[in-house]
């Protein structure tokens, strides 16, 4: 073992001395072009978002479409390589995903933080005892997923936190009044044992949920807070460009007095809900106590029946959870009362699923502009061809992009995959769903040059100078 070690030492010192004398290597290669001073130009010129940096593996498609492709979404995040199933319910969220998942991430907290939403983080491991003081634990059923610790204590894994949140609360015994009206939500992973899990994102076992918790002084005050949630769901839906209706709903197994569900209408949805076409009544099917066409609220319109995706679900609980553990508040009066609660979901993954179906074709994915991995995609002549002379222009626009619209800093990907022919790669730039790709083609290459702009979104093809380019995209959204 020490000749190894002494090896081992031998080498390490080399490099180091080496590293001491050669100039500092900013690129990758080879030791002797390290040596080779770059001109400033080059180097800063050079598109560092690389489209064959970028990880998503051609074999995990083939692999992904194994299985079977229940619905749309499903079908193309697994072509494009931004989902792996593990296992049935569950995925791995590759990192085209993860970035449009943290944009989706930063409007919530966006809206939620507007209405004076703090965030924190509890735990996905919940004492059985919380859940059986609710009596949620044997009405949950199999849904919830139980374990127990080396010392047989019992768990569960949280697809909900009404218990965890409330005896939060109620071990704060200063909680003043004027600290009132309290919304603290997270962002975190979320467990049910699906029977059947299905449409990818849509249904599965493990999932992101926004979940809110809501603490008023009174019933009319929780009722404001209420109303407060669901305005700032529809503005967040408004931004995401998503027609999503507002429905009374059934309160479930969560409880309480009022509840509505934010559904996006869709073929693939599993549930039934009417629509009046002259009021604004909105209804799931479950919550009437028979089937009608006639709106029972403004009583001469006629009820629409379409399927919808649930993307969010708010609750009034009145003082269901409150009551049970005991969470309290000193009223102006120094006296112990009740809080009044409320709980509001939003589907984190479930709505990027959704609006994958609704947005999408049959061939190539379209994002909510706001959500999309990457807001534009640079494609280069093939190397060799009669326009490789657009190349160097293609990496300067790159450069232009970044420099002049900061916005775009990071949003831009270069593909750099000149083996390819640019037929191919937009073939791939379309399955992505970038929102804007640009062709630097023979156009680029004329007096005043011109780009090729392909609006995935619409389908529009445009061919602008720099300065039509560079005013489409200064007015792109970012978050």
């Amino acid at each position: 073992m020490e000749p190894i070690i002494n090896q081992i030492r031998s080498r390490v010192f080399q490099r180091l001395h080496r590293a001491a004398v050669l100039p500092r290597r900013k690129h990758s290669g080879c030791a002797e072009q390290a040596a080779v001073p770059a001109t400033t130009n080059s180097r800063k010129n050079k598109p560092t978002l690389l489209v064959s940096r970028l990880y998503q593996p051609a074999n995990l498609r083939d692999l992904g479409l194994q299985g079977e492709m229940t619905c749309k979404s499903q079908r193309l995040m697994q072509q494009a390589g931004l989902i792996y199933q593990s296992n049935p319910g569950c995925y791995y969220y590759l990192p085209a995903t993860v970035r449009s998942m943290e944009k989706l991430v930063r409007v919530i907290d966006q809206e939620m933080q507007g209405i004076g939403g703090q965030k924190l983080d509890m735990p996905s491991l919940c004492s059985a005892d919380l859940w059986k003081t609710s009596e949620r634990w044997d009405l949950m059923g199999k849904e919830l997923f139980r374990l127990k610790d080396r010392h047989g204590a019992d768990y569960c894994l949280g697809p909900t936190h009404e218990e965890a949140v409330t005896t939060l609360v109620a071990h704060q015994a200063t909680l003043s009044y004027r600290q009132l009206p309290l919304l603290l939500y997270q962002i975190t992973r979320k467990f049910r044992d699906e029977p059947k899990p299905k449409f990818g994102l849509l249904r599965g076992r493990e999932f992101y949920m926004k979940d809110m918790y809501s603490f008023d002084v009174s019933e009319e005050a929780a009722y404001e807070t209420y109303e407060s949630v669901c305005q700032a769901y529809t503005r967040l839906f408004a931004r995401l460009r998503l027609r999503c209706v507002q429905v009374q709903a059934d309160t479930g197994n969560i409880g309480g007095k009022l509840s509505h569900e934010f559904q996006l209408p869709a073929d693939i949805g599993e549930d039934r809900i009417l629509v009046c076409g002259n009021c604004s009544f909105s209804a799931n099917v479950e919550t009437l106590s028979q089937e009608t066409s006639d709106c029972p609220n403004c009583k001469t319109g006629k009820l629409e029946e379409s399927k919808g995706v649930e993307v969010g679900h708010t609750f009034y609980l009145g003082k269901k959870y409150s009551n049970i553990f005991n969470a309290t508040f000193s009223s102006a009066q120094n006296k112990p009362c009740i809080v009044e609660m409320g709980c509001y979901g939003l589907g984190v993954t479930r709505i990027l699923a959704a609006a994958i179906e609704v947005l999408s074709t049959e061939e190539g994915i379209r994002w909510p502009g706001l959500l999309a991995p990457y807001q534009a995609c640079v494609v280069p002549p093939k190397k060799g061809s009669k326009m490789d002379g657009a190349a160097v222009l293609a990496e300067e626009l790159v450069h232009t992009l970044g420099e002049t619209l900061p916005r775009l800093r990071g949003e831009v990907v270069f593909d750099d995959r000149t083996q390819m022919t640019i037929g191919k790669r937009l073939k791939d730039a379309s399955r992505l769903g970038y929102p804007y790709v640009i062709v630097v083609g023979q156009g680029a290459l004329e007096e005043t040059p011109r780009f090729e702009v392909i609006c995935q979104l619409t389908g529009e093809t445009m061919f602008l100078s720099k300065d039509g380019l560079l005013d489409l995209l200064g007015r792109v959204e970012t978050v």
